[in-house]
């Protein structure tokens, strides 16, 4: 029966007893390094550290270290909400980047994994083959572009666009097989797909966000035209405004720009009457309402809002209604528009 830590990891070089004051020296190095790393650390940067194979035994049956991955132990039980990227980064090997659906999440473009899903992604450059490492979703990948690799706290990542270009890959993995079983790295690794939804959120809020210009996605699409998910990009690119807002995006681009105007503050997601509305100035009498992505697709939607916009008026509440769109391309032109209707509203409030 083999042990925790497996002979052929370790190299015994130490002495079995070791000092108390080395083995607290040692002790500190490590949870500093540790700490650096999301609360993981390798069986190679133990042994550069100066601990044997017996002291990482020891500390490991005394219930100090955890094993996380073969070669990868958790120290302490600090919480570390990227603990589990970290570890499966460093379970890859040198080579390996956070990537994927793990990499927009690190990067802010998509929401966090949930824990019942959360299976990191990881991109390993070169073949490596028969390599697997069981919790992780491993991508092979023999074309890095220098500046593809990049680090985010301290996790070796993709950058943005190429973060972008492999979300397109897995949105069109989903658009053709959308029920065929992927291959994975290990039993439990599987590779998600992505709707092509979330890749237009991701590309708005990287550009919102000024992680990457729709000029240089451009650039690289244009040297990049044979690798999966390209011609998804380019349509959102060329699509008629650009890559749409989500509705909370445009909320706050939108209260970006009544600040820079100077305009007055209003209330947010507040309820009037039976209705909540977006903007609200109350004593104005003006609400204003964000039409998100899926407006105008029903018409039953598109009545109960006018429906919704109507009782507002009876009640004493003027609407006006925004779309992400024009947030997105004409803010100015939408901050022209809010300006006059608080001036209107204002008057018929004084009047």
């Amino acid at each position: 029966m083999h042990s925790f830590i497996e002979e052929s990891s370790f190299v015994e070089k130490s002495p079995p007893e070791e000092a108390a004051p080395q083995s607290l020296d040692l002790d500190v190095a490590i949870e500093q390094l540790a700490f650096a790393q999301h609360g993981v650390v390798t069986l190679g940067q133990f042994r550069e550290a100066g601990f044997s194979a017996r002291m990482v035994q020891r500390r490991v049956q005394k219930g100090r270290f955890t094993r996380l991955h073969r070669e990868v132990l958790r120290i302490g039980v600090g919480h570390f909400p990227q603990q589990a990227e970290m570890a499966a980064v460093l379970a890859c090997g040198a080579h390996a980047v956070l990537s994927h659906r793990s990499a927009a999440g690190l990067w802010g473009l998509l929401p966090p994994a949930t824990d019942k899903v959360r299976h990191p992604q990881v991109t390993v450059i070169g073949s490596r083959r028969g390599v697997g490492v069981s919790g992780v979703a491993v991508h092979r990948t023999s074309i890095y572009w220098v500046g593809d690799r990049t680090v985010r706290d301290g996790i070796p990542v993709t950058s943005p666009v190429r973060t972008l270009l492999d979300l397109a890959a897995l949105a069109v993995r989903g658009i053709r097989k959308p029920r065929a079983r992927q291959r994975s790295a290990g039993p439990t690794n599987r590779l998600p797909t992505l709707a092509v939804r979330e890749v237009e959120q991701a590309v708005a809020r990287a550009e919102r966000d000024g992680l990457v210009t729709f000029a240089e996605l451009r650039e690289r699409l244009a040297a990049s035209r044979h690798r999966a998910g390209v011609p998804l990009l380019r349509r959102v690119l060329d699509a008629e405004e650009g890559p749409a807002f989500t509705r909370s995006e445009a909320e706050r681009r939108l209260l970006e720009w009544i600040r820079r105007g100077d305009l007055p503050r209003p209330e947010l997601n507040v309820r009037t009457g039976k209705f909540e509305v977006d903007f609200l100035w109350r004593a104005s009498g003006l609400a204003v309402e964000v039409d998100g992505y899926a407006f105008h697709q029903a018409r039953d939607r598109f009545e109960a809002d006018r429906a919704r916009d109507a009782e507002l008026a009876a009640g004493g509440i003027q609407v006006l209604r925004v779309t992400w769109r024009q947030i997105r391309n004409q803010p100015e032109v939408v901050l022209v528009r809010l300006a006059r209707a608080l001036e209107q509203a204002a008057r018929r409030a004084g009047a």
